[in-house]
């Protein structure tokens, strides 16, 4: 203690040297304590004084622990929280799920492999590094990393143009090196836990990059799939289609492997769904037979391939273009090269690169993880990411992130844990060492069959596009937007494009949030068999007997109907001179000038200035305030004078400098728009304690000083505390709440019990020994003021703000308060 008040001593010393005021916004002059606090001391009610949020205070909740770090660090390896709980019951569905999408990515992934212009080989080393090392850092049992389409056709884009300019360059160290780089820059983003970064990337963008690649994709390999040459695959989608069209002519063998078993595919697919429909007890075996169509079209192909091509070895003797020799084991396994010069070829091709791992990895994780009711953790599937393609390029792997069809089917294969991602690597291991043999007879048709078949499940469905244009269909343009420069361009631009509007949209949004002005609205509940009844609770009892707050309550609707209120319900302007506004996005520096200037604009069109005469002469106007001809009068006469704003902050959660300077200037322009009177500014929903630190220091909170400051008193929202109320103190309260009610002669609103009497704030030592003394609240338990008694001008909510507003402008004026609970609210 002694050491804080030395070191508040010597702070105040030092500002006073540097000439800074602290308490410079303090217009009353007084502590913060004592601005109104004491007028609330009945001895029922506990004094609440809110201290500010300290510098300090925030340096200590965002400065790591010892504890913090080992949180850390244990979450760091989510498989230690259930590997001790492994059972037979999960190795079974493991054992399942791993085997099934191990049959699965073997022959994919060698397809893949061709997609980045590599041997077929590393398509399977990315496979066995992604599915082996992903499970110690998994968040997701469902997801299988490994190579996918657009990620290897990116890479395959990269390696071309790196080939280009530096044709000494090996592609498949390219592909390691740009692997390496993408995997060091996700682990760090992941290891500082900024995993909502990939939460700027909207579903809009997310689905017309799959959309855009997917048709990309497919259009590059119907070449392959009919034997035709002479052209390159990787121009633009457009390009390849018309080149498709002008050498269709020259269609070889190739398309009779590769049409019919595309046609296989389908079938097989389209059969067992169909079966699965019919016959539901036997949805499970259908289920395995269209999971493993791609094994099996894989290996009846290579089948009538070695049949064919059995004595044709030689490339030339071929009858059609197979894979070729697939090497035994891991013949590329070395050190990654990465430096200066490599890192330069491919360095404008990083972001993309790292945009594509990131959306479709944490899109596919979340997807599958709503759907079988867990949550991820984006920070740390991003750490599994960056460690697999940083470990994975050892062994020879490339670019390797969450694939959706392989996804789809571990789940649906009954996975249990993330450890079945050791069975799919055990299954590519034995690929590896045991089938190169089988694989050299695999038909490229054939391949390419399956990557156009399983890629034309990422293409988004037409129902899902209406439903986009439905919830908005502005997004539904950014999507055809980059589903367009996909095809006339390419997948990286088609991604920038994509990303890159809908952040410009999102801006725009903020930056023209409208606000909007409230109106107060009577409501009661109806039920829905009710709806249009009279209520028969008071068939019996006269309407101005019915007490309001049992009957209906005041709620705020925009007065201009704007939400899509009913129109027939017209919102009451809240009181002559006092305005309601709502922040309806935010409040910051973007918005802060499109908000208040609407603002002023309104108030300035439906009030009149305080005093007409404040310029003696024409010459003494302002240019953009000329007024009326001489010989006429004021103009707008009949309109109210501006008494006080309300502001809701319930959609604000920070503010900055420049917004609240933004306030101070509109509070200074409207103090002169209504001098020789004083704006009252009241603010309600306030949810962040530095958001009323900041406000605090601009000089809101507390009332502006004026020459009787008597004529203002404040009015608290109090609650109970410590324990329930019983019924006999309840019954008590409703014997004693008329006589209570006779001596309301204050503003003051709070809640007492079940009933909720209004309590008063009076000037009279008398008022308070009776509500002290009242039986009304001498069964009662403790009650507190909600929000602090040194910021009255904070207030819990707009019924809150409203009551204060009026009460006091009632008093200002001479009125005698009528209360809180009175018509005139």
């Amino acid at each position: 203690m002694a050491s804080d008040g030395m070191a508040t001593k010597v702070g105040h010393g030092l500002a006073k040297v540097l000439g800074i005021k602290l308490h410079y916004r303090n217009p009353q002059g007084l502590d913060d304590v004592s601005r109104g606090e004491s007028v609330y001391s009945v001895s029922s009610a506990d004094t609440y004084v809110e201290q500010e949020p300290s510098t300090w205070e925030w340096l200590r909740s965002v400065t790591p622990t010892g504890q913090g770090l080992l949180h850390w660090a244990y979450h760091l390896f989510p498989f230690v929280h259930w590997i001790g709980r492994y059972n037979v019951q999960w190795l079974y569905g493991d054992l399942v799920a791993g085997i099934t999408v191990g049959c699965v990515v073997v022959p994919q992934s060698m397809a893949y492999a061709k997609l980045a212009e590599l041997a077929p080989e590393f398509g399977l080393y990315s496979s066995f590094m992604g599915v082996l090392i992903y499970w110690f850092f998994a968040t997701s049992k469902d997801i299988t990393i490994g190579p996918v389409a657009v990620m290897s056709t990116v890479t395959g884009n990269v390696i071309g143009r790196v080939k280009e300019s530096n044709p000494e360059f090996e592609s498949h160290v390219v592909a390691s090196s740009l692997a390496v780089i993408c995997g060091c820059v996700i682990t760090a983003i992941g290891l500082v836990r900024a995993g909502w970064i990939v939460d700027f990337i909207s579903l809009a963008a997310i689905s017309a990059f799959m959309t855009g690649s997917a048709i990309n994709i497919a259009v590059g390999q119907i070449p392959a799939l009919m034997g035709i040459t002479g052209f390159s695959n990787r121009e633009a989608t457009y390009k390849v289609f018309i080149n498709i069209l002008k050498n269709l002519g020259g269609t070889k063998r190739d398309a009779a492997m590769g049409l019919t078993a595309l046609t296989f595919l389908y079938l097989i697919r389209f059969a067992c769904n169909c079966g699965a429909r019919r016959m539901p007890n036997r949805s499970k075996m259908f289920f395995f037979l269209s999971t493993l169509r791609t094994a099996f079209i894989i290996l009846l192909y290579t089948l009538i391939s070695f049949l064919v091509n059995r004595n044709s070895r030689s490339r030339s003797a071929r009858r059609f273009a197979i894979l070729g020799d697939v090497p035994r084991g891991f013949q590329h396994a070395a050190v990654p090269t990465v430096n200066i010069p490599f890192i330069k070829a491919y360095a404008g091709d990083i972001p993309v690169s790292i945009i594509v791992l990131l959306i479709e990895h944490i899109a596919i994780a979340k997807s599958f993880g709503r759907v079988n009711n867990y949550t991820i953790d984006a920070s740390q599937e991003l750490v599994a990411i960056g460690v697999t393609n940083l470990l994975g390029p050892f062994l020879g792997a490339y670019p390797a992130t969450g694939s959706f069809s392989r996804t789809a089917i571990k789940s649906k294969a009954g996975v249990r844990t993330p450890f079945a991602g050791v069975i799919t690597a055990v299954v590519v291991l034995l690929a590896i060492y045991a089938l190169p043999a089988v694989f050299f007879y695999i038909p490229n048709a054939a391949l390419s069959a399956v990557i156009i078949h399983a890629v034309g499940d990422l293409i988004t469905p037409p129902n899902t596009v209406y439903q986009f244009w439905r919830i908005n269909p502005l997004e539904v343009v950014i999507f055809f937007l980059g589903v367009i420069v996909t095809i006339f361009s390419n997948i990286e631009n088609g991604i920038y494009t994509t990303v890159g509007v809908s952040l410009a949209v999102l801006l725009v949004r903020v930056v023209k949030a409208q606000g909007r002005f409230m109106g107060k609205v009577k409501v009661r509940s109806a039920v829905g068999d009710q709806f249009g009844q009279r209520d028969t609770r008071y068939r019996d009892v006269p309407l101005e007997t019915r007490k309001d707050e049992d009957v209906s309550r005041t709620i705020f609707l925009p007065l201009e109907h704007n939400d899509g209120s009913n129109p027939q319900v017209e919102p009451q302007s809240p009181y002559p001179g006092i305005f309601i506004y709502r922040f309806s996005e935010g409040y910051n520096y973007p918005n802060a000038n499109h908000y208040l200037d609407y603002m002023v604009q309104t108030i300035f069109k439906q009030t009149r200035r305080t005093n007409p005469h404040s310029y003696p002469k024409m010459g003494d106007r302002p240019w953009n305030e000329p007024g009326p001809k001489p010989g006429r009068e004021e103009e707008y006469s009949d309109r109210p004078t501006l008494k006080a704003i309300i502001l809701d902050f319930s959609s604000v959660n920070n503010v900055d400098i420049t917004s609240v300077q933004n306030l101070i200037d509109v509070r200074n322009q409207l103090d002169k728009y209504a001098a020789p009177d004083r704006v009252d500014w009241h603010l309600a929903c306030i949810n962040n304690r530095w958001t009323k630190r900041a406000l605090t220091s601009a000089g809101f909170g507390f009332p502006t000083p004026s020459g009787d400051s008597s004529r203002w008193k404040p009015i608290f929202s109090v609650a109970e505390i410590g324990g329930k109320s019983s019924a006999a103190a309840a019954a008590e309260n409703r014997e004693n709440e008329g006589e209570v009610n006779k001596q309301l002669s204050g503003d003051e609103e709070g809640g007492f019990g079940p009933k909720k009497a209004d309590e008063v704030s009076s000037d009279t030592s008398d008022f308070k020994q009776t509500i002290a003394s009242s039986k009304a609240y001498g069964f009662q338990t403790k009650v507190a003021a909600v929000h602090g008694l040194n910021r009255p001008l904070f207030h819990v909510d707009l019924t809150s703000a409203l009551q204060s507003a009026v009460s006091n402008i009632e008093r200002r004026a001479g009125d005698e308060p009528r209360g809180v609970g009175t018509k005139s609210l």
